[in-house]
Order: C-alpha cells, then structure tokens, then sequence
C-alpha cells in the first residue's frame, strides 16, 4: 500500500501556501486584532473561491468532496501562517456534522459554507468555551450528553473569554431548548459529537504542525543571522542541537497525525485513540519548538514587534482546544492500560478538558 500523498494533493497544499503568504502575513493579523472580531470576511470569502471551507462539503452543495486526508495539509499550512479564520469550527468540524446529519438545515448552510457565506460554530461538553460564537451565523450545540440542536445567535447568551491569542475568540454560550431547533438525541447525538470532538482535535494538531514549522524557520533564520563573538549564533554546538531536537519532534509528529486523518477519513475502530495520540504529539511538538525558539532569540523574543510571538500564541491556544493534554492522554491511557478503544457512543465525555 502506497501511503504518499499524490500529486493532486500536495499541489493543493502548495496552492494555498502560496496563497496564504500574500493573503495572511504577519502584518494583516496585527492589523485583525485591532477589529472587534479579529476577523476578515474578505478573506474568508477569498478562501472559499480556492474552495478551503468546503474542503469536506459534498459537491452536490457545492464543495469539493474531499476528506480529512486532504484536510490535514490544508490545516497545516493554516497553522504555518496563524491563520485567524474560524477554519476549525466551520470546516472541520461543523460541515461534516451537518453533512452526516443531512436534511434541511444541511441543505441550508452546506452550500452557505462553500461559498464562504455563513460561519457555523459547534459547542461540546468536553470544551468548555465555543470558538467563533461571537462571529458566527449559526451554533450547533450540545445540551447535556445526549442532545444536539441548532440555535440563532440572536437566541443564544454569548459570553466573549479573555484568550491568550489575540485571533482566538472564545466564548460560554447558553441557550433555551424550547428556542432551538433539535436535530438528534440519544446515540446519534453521541455519535455526531464523538466524531465533532475528533475532527476538531485532528485539525487543531495539524495546525500545531505548521505552527511548529514555521518557528523553527523563523528561529533558523534568526540564528543564522544574530552573531556573537564574532559567529552565527546558529554556528555553535548547543543552538545546532536545540534546534535539531525541536526538529526531530515534528518530524515525528506529523506522520501520526496523518495516520490520524486517515483513520478519520476512513471511520476505523481506532479512531479516537489515533487522534489523542495526535493531538498530543503535535502540540507537544509545537510547545517545545515555541520553547526552543524563544531561547534562540532571547529577549528580542517577547517583544511585541516579533513575529515569533504569533506562532508562540498560536501553539499554546491549539494545546487547549478541543480537548487539553489531560484529556487525550486519559483516552490514549485507557486504550494502553486498558485494553479498551473509547470510540463508541460517549466515548469524549469521560471527564475533564
């Protein structure tokens, strides 16, 4: 079995690299902060016509029909350039969940979605905050553990959270059942929402990947350039290694991410325990590489006119998204110790975030 991805592909990561270093500098994030929702629909809607929020919306609603194999590049060149847009919660997570749900509200806002019309945000009890509610057309929630509805922001109680990451925008949300259009309960809520949580801990750790790739690039540029004594600081024997270490620890993230987007893709078994151990070692990779880069550049670092900071921020908010260390590391343990894979019917609420 031929585990390369094909031309197509790559060609479509390589698409929106490009892309994505003319749309999404530095310089127009900073700019996005100073915005009530650090948001461009501009860009958004420049993302949909080269078709990345209907990634995985089928073709009959005007998408590509793509799945999480694609997906995975596309959200790692997101985190290589911190993007801000709420590509998590609308592409990731809820197209798909509307798409498996299917009906009328899918026939309503899939094609919304692929043209970059409508933001759609997806609560879960294992998250405690919503990412995007504060921007988004429609919320779809969970109320207690074995029910899901679809609620208007304008009958929802939205509560914006302080965020380490000036892009991130979190929120407690709340809201009235009886205000709120139910779209499953019981097992097929459990089954929609297992699948939400762990579509959005894979693109939440590929992102970290492209995080963590572009802080090594930026620390190798650095310290190719800053000399002391007369050398590059990169030249010396302890730099060589702390960045060779960070670099190892990508190398070997990324191909357990993609073993995780396949088992995604492809709905096997072992899903939930393939994500976790995604979701670990991608954002671990991506703190130690933050960790790595601040030492190289040293107090020029924290300073706000820094690009690195960025990067930083984004590793350290994609560790607390969709599910926090503990939490994976209590499902990868369970499977490990256990015997067990928590992949059935309320295998994301065994507690804790």
């Amino acid at each position: 079995m031929d585990f390369r991805f094909s031309d197509d592909q790559l060609l479509l990561q390589a698409t929106l690299r490009d892309f994505l270093a003319k749309e999404c500098t530095p310089e127009a994030l900073r700019k996005l902060w100073e915005t009530p929702t650090a948001r461009s629909p501009e860009l958004w809607r420049k993302l949909a016509d080269v078709g990345v929020p209907g990634l995985l919306v089928p073709e009959a609603q005007g998408g590509m029909g793509m799945s999480e194999l694609e997906a995975v590049l596309i959200h790692e060149e997101a985190g290589r350039a911190a993007l801000a847009e709420p590509l998590v919660a609308t592409a990731a997570v809820a197209a798909p969940l509307l798409r498996e749900q299917g009906g009328a509200l899918a026939e309503e806002w899939l094609p919304r979605i692929a043209a970059g019309e409508a933001v759609v945000a997806v609560g879960h009890p294992a998250t405690p905050f919503v990412e995007d509610a504060q921007v988004a057309d429609l919320l779809l929630l969970p109320r207690g553990e074995g029910a899901l509805f679809a609620v208007t922001p304008d009958r929802a109680r939205i509560e914006p959270q302080p965020a380490t990451d000036p892009s991130r925008r979190i929120a407690r949300v709340d809201f009235e059942p009886g205000l709120a259009t139910p779209l499953a309960e019981g097992a097929p809520a459990r089954r929609l929402l297992d699948a939400a949580f762990d579509r959005g801990a894979l693109a939440c750790a590929a992102q970290a990947l492209g995080a963590c790739d572009r802080m090594l690039e930026l620390s190798v540029a650095y310290t190719s350039q800053r000399k002391q004594f007369g050398k590059p600081i990169g030249s010396y024997q302890a730099v060589k290694h702390m960045l060779a270490n960070a670099k190892l620890g990508l190398e070997y993230a990324r191909p357990v991410v993609q073993r995780a987007a396949a088992s995604v893709a492809e709905g096997v078994p072992q899903r939930a325990v393939h994500v976790s151990m995604a979701k670990l070692v991608a954002c671990d990779a991506a703190r130690a590489a933050a960790r790595v880069s601040l030492q190289c550049h040293g107090a020029i670092g924290y300073t706000w006119e820094q690009d690195l900071h960025l990067f930083m921020r984004r590793a350290w908010s994609l560790g607390q998204a969709w599910g926090r260390a503990p939490f994976h590391l209590a499902r990868v343990r369970a499977a490990i110790l256990d015997g067990s894979l928590p992949i059935g019917p309320g295998s994301t609420f065994l507690g804790g975030n």
